[in-house]
């Protein structure tokens, strides 16, 4: 008896574990939550992006001159509108990227958070207060 208490133990822990370390993609509800008022600094090809994501749908990005130069823009810091679509953070730029609108998707799992553009491009994140 003690022994298939202790392997039924040890198969929810393993359970437990593999739940925790499994990734779901953040809802709409969970996106809102977790950028609104918030900074996400997105990482991509090196270089890290501060985007300080407003609860009004604003928001306010400044790279580093370096970084602003490779991007091909001469603005070093940029403001836009954000929104929430099925499931994907979505923003647009006043300058940056064209002024196109993109849609990310962010996966999270424990801390790290990844994301994937609907163009295919892709990097991670971190979300900070």
């Amino acid at each position: 008896m003690k022994r298939v208490l202790f392997c039924a133990a040890l198969c929810l822990a393993a359970t437990g574990s593999a739940q925790a370390a499994t990734s779901s993609h953040m809802t709409g509800s969970e996106l809102r939550k977790a950028v609104s008022g918030k900074t996400v600094y997105l990482s991509a090809s090196g270089i890290v992006v501060p985007i300080s994501y407003r609860s009004n749908g604003t928001m306010q990005g400044k790279l580093q001159a370096l970084a602003a130069a490779f991007a091909g823009g001469n603005k070093p810091s940029d403001a836009g509108r954000w929104w929430i679509s099925k499931h994907q953070l979505c923003q647009r730029w006043n300058n940056w990227l064209s002024k196109k609108s993109y849609c990310y998707k962010l996966t999270k799992q424990g801390d790290k958070v990844t994301w994937v553009r609907n163009d295919g491009r892709r990097g991670t994140a971190r979300i900070g207060g």
